[in-house]
């Protein structure tokens, strides 16, 4: 019994004369991961009757709660994303790529795979699609070095340039 005793004791008393530190268990302390977001921008317009069949935005005025599209395609041509972002009071699009993934890096790019479209406006009066920078078949993107950075965020952001809708009643344009 006395032999338990001590064991027990100087197990209490090697705990207390020799605490464990990290570095004997190799425990290194847990880093908080800065998220990194793709996201791309736009303005959808409605380009005015003057400028059919042009990409002049002369006289266009932006669109509030107009949707686009943004497509993302992999290296082997399967799409890999797809997201239907609405503008905001100004006809300016954010549209945050949350849950893009790229399985090859330069492949699957954002800048390589990625397209945006508009897909409805919610004037009556301008709601036929324009053409304006490629919108029919989706504006490519741009990398114009422009990020966000927080604390534990960086959003990476890409341009689609403009996009517009045209007016379904305009007089036929003569050229």
């Amino acid at each position: 019994m006395a032999t338990v005793h001590f064991n027990i004791l100087s197990i209490l008393l090697l705990i207390v004369a020799f605490p464990y530190t990290e570095a004997d268990y190799n425990i290194v302390p847990k880093t908080t991961e800065k998220k990194i977001e793709v996201v791309v921008e736009s303005i959808v317009y409605c380009q005015s009757c003057e400028h059919l069949g042009t990409w002049s935005l002369n006289g266009a005025k932006p669109i509030p709660s107009a949707k686009a599209s943004v497509t993302c395609n992999s290296h082997k041509g399967h799409v890999s994303y797809y997201k239907v972002f609405e503008t905001d009071k100004n006809g300016y699009l954010y549209a945050p790529l949350e849950g893009f993934k790229m399985e090859n890096y330069l492949l699957d790019h954002p800048l390589h795979s990625c397209y945006v479209k508009p897909i409805w406006s919610p004037l009556e009066s301008c709601n036929l699609l324009s053409n304006l920078n490629y919108g029919l078949n989706g504006a490519l993107l741009r990398f114009e070095n422009k990020r966000l950075r927080g604390s534990k965020y960086e959003a990476v952001i890409y341009a689609a340039g403009p996009l517009a809708f045209r007016p379904s009643d305009c007089a036929q344009v003569h050229y």
